[in-house]
């Protein structure tokens, strides 16, 4: 009796877990196809592929480049500081002209002479030569004529504010280079030996004005001569006509 009700309920029971399995089977090809159908509905993801940028009209490329010589002088150094003071001391100051009257620079002038670059005198030893005004002793060329130096200096106020003028040949005890000296104060005094004084306009480098600008032959009155002579006068030198 037993026997006979074991078969159908296995036959049942195999079928129950046949019907199972067949929903778990059904489910997962569900779920496969669902999955598969949203993948291949969303976007498509787009591989990188390199693009070109053209440039707008008149832009410079921005790629470095690398020179094949070295910009500067890869042998330069460094200006020696003796040297730059030496240029400073020979720099102009920027003045402008105004109504500040001069002293006479050659107040103990014993004998006139001739004009030439500019106008020779001859003065008892020791004596002044001084400042016209405010002045700045620009440089010292020691060995300008027969062992002798010239000096020159900028004037730094009146009419002719930021001219040159020169004092050379017989002197000695000049004023150092870069010194700013008041009006009527000593830029050199006249030495015990020599060939006399000379007393004109300069360039800004040294050069007389007469050599600068017409040239010089030894002895020749020049232009920039009389007018040094003229400017003289105008201060009560009594320097004659020349």
């Amino acid at each position: 009796m037993l026997h006979g009700l074991r078969l159908p309920f296995l036959i049942v029971a195999l079928a129950l877990a046949c019907a199972a399995t067949a929903t778990l089977v059904g489910c997962a090809s569900s779920t496969t196809v669902t999955t598969t159908a949203v993948a291949a509905a969303g976007p498509a993801i787009q591989k990188a592929r390199p693009q070109a940028i053209n440039p707008i009209a008149g832009m410079q490329p921005t790629t470095a480049t690398t020179p094949n010589d070295p910009v500067g002088d890869p042998t330069a150094h460094a200006m020696a500081l003796s040297e730059v003071r030496t240029l400073l001391r020979e720099e102009l100051i920027a003045v402008k002209a105004d109504n500040s009257t001069y002293v006479d620079p050659l107040q103990y002038v014993s004998v006139w002479e001739r004009t030439d670059q500019g106008v020779d005198a001859q003065m008892p030893v020791g004596a002044p030569v001084l400042a016209p005004c405010p002045v700045k002793v620009l440089a010292v060329i020691p060995n300008w004529y027969a062992g002798q130096p010239l000096a020159y200096f900028e004037l730094l106020d009146g009419p002719d504010a930021g001219k040159v003028q020169y004092v050379a040949e017989e002197i000695t005890d000049i004023a150092p280079p870069g010194t700013i000296l008041a009006r009527g104060e000593v830029i050199a005094r006249y030495a015990p030996a020599g060939t006399g004084i000379e007393y004109g306009w300069s360039t800004l480098n040294g050069v007389t004005l007469a050599r600068a600008t017409t040239g010089y032959e030894e002895g020749q009155a020049t232009p920039a001569g009389r007018y040094i002579r003229a400017w003289l006068n105008a201060l009560g030198a009594n320097a004659g006509p020349g």
